[in-house]
């Protein structure tokens, strides 16, 4: 699961990097969360909980509907 959740992670990339962001994938909890890092311009940006909630969770749990959820760490 955690190749996948990588594979998935870098489709989303290219989207956060055209506004100077960038996601890093950190762990995939046994509470089947995931865990990510916001760099660049998405690090302490008042809409990150937007992008992580709204966008990087919605992208991931569509392709994997088990998933709980998506957090940063």
């Amino acid at each position: 699961m955690e190749e996948k959740l990588r594979t998935a992670i870098e489709n989303i990339r290219p989207y956060l990097q055209r506004d100077g962001g960038d996601v890093e994938f950190i762990a995939y909890t046994e509470d089947k969360i995931v865990q990510v890092k916001l760099k660049g311009a998405c690090h302490g940006c008042p809409h990150s909980q937007m992008t992580i909630k709204g966008g990087i969770e919605r992208i991931i749990k569509e392709q994997y509907p088990e998933i709980a959820g998506v957090e940063a760490v």
